[in-house]
């Protein structure tokens, strides 16, 4: 069978069709204009594919409660042309087929449980750090919606010592994003996180409040793998120091093969940058 999916994302929108098994047979990417712009190429794109659902994995926030009046839309997003735009009713009425809905971090997480590195785990966080952060969560072999759905980027981390950065976040300044995106590392040092590859100091900072959050989620979700994704972690050199800082927080207070193993537990993204295209794939898949 042929699936439709959408990795739509506040960049570029990717539309892509695939099959069972999650290979994608074509594929094609427009820029996130206005819904008046995109969504006709969206739909053109679609149209006479002889796809039997489609699966959207999309930027948010978005309503994912099925009981809602708004289920399917994008509800408060900052881009103001999307916000409380019916993107699955829209959908729906253009190519009338049952759609799959959820975030882009759930997408990707999905894409990783199926294909990815998190195959067989019940429990497992996946985080995107790059324009921004955001993170899905399958709890209990479930993906994680709850009142509206995660926003992992937004809590609030301590600073370090002697930060006196003010944070990037227009709602929260020093949260996890406002601390550690993409945006948050060229405001603080000038200069694109990628031309900052071979300044340690810059890294040592920005794995210090990784750990933080990830520690914090280590204690609460209690996940079997942690997955790192997004522009920022193509740093490679992270991982080794986020891992270090990560065993130093917690501080013996876990002790589990996981965190033993943790070279095996905070992992990079497997699937060369389509878990979040695949992840729509198969939420197209459930949504037959």
């Amino acid at each position: 069978m042929r699936y439709g999916a959408l990795e739509a994302g506040g960049t570029k929108m990717i539309v892509a069709i695939g099959d069972e098994n999650g290979k994608i047979l074509e594929r094609a990417s427009f820029p996130t204009l206005t819904p008046a712009e995109t969504m006709p190429k969206m739909i053109d794109f679609f149209k006479d594919k002889e796809i039997v659902s489609l699966g959207i994995a999309c930027f948010g926030p978005i309503d994912l409660n099925k009981e809602s009046k708004t289920y399917g839309y994008i509800t408060s997003t900052p881009k103001l042309d999307w916000r409380n735009y019916d993107i699955v009713g829209e959908f729906k009425k253009a190519l009338n087929v049952p759609v799959g809905f959820d975030t882009d971090v759930n997408g990707s997480l999905l894409g990783e449980i199926t294909w990815g590195c998190a195959q067989n785990k019940t429990d497992a966080i996946y985080l995107t750090i790059g324009t921004g952060i955001g993170g899905g969560v399958m709890t209990n072999g479930k993906l994680l919606h709850g009142m509206l759905h995660p926003e992992m980027g937004h809590i609030k981390l301590a600073l370090e010592d002697g930060d006196t950065y003010k944070g990037k976040c227009p709602y929260h300044g020093t949260c996890f994003e406002g601390l550690a995106a993409g945006p948050a590392i060229e405001e603080r040092w000038g200069k694109k996180a990628i031309e900052l590859a071979d300044n340690s100091e810059v890294w040592e900072l920005e794995s210090a409040y990784i750990a933080q959050a990830l520690s914090s989620y280590i204690l609460t979700l209690s996940p079997q793998i942690i997955i790192l994704g997004g522009g920022v972690m193509h740093q490679m050199q992270l991982f080794p120091l986020i891992r270090k800082k990560v065993i130093e927080q917690l501080n013996g207070y876990i002790n589990t093969d996981e965190i033993k193993n943790i070279d095996e537990y905070i992992v990079p993204a497997s699937l060369n940058d389509d878990q979040g295209i695949m992840g729509a794939v198969k939420l197209a898949i459930d949504a037959v």
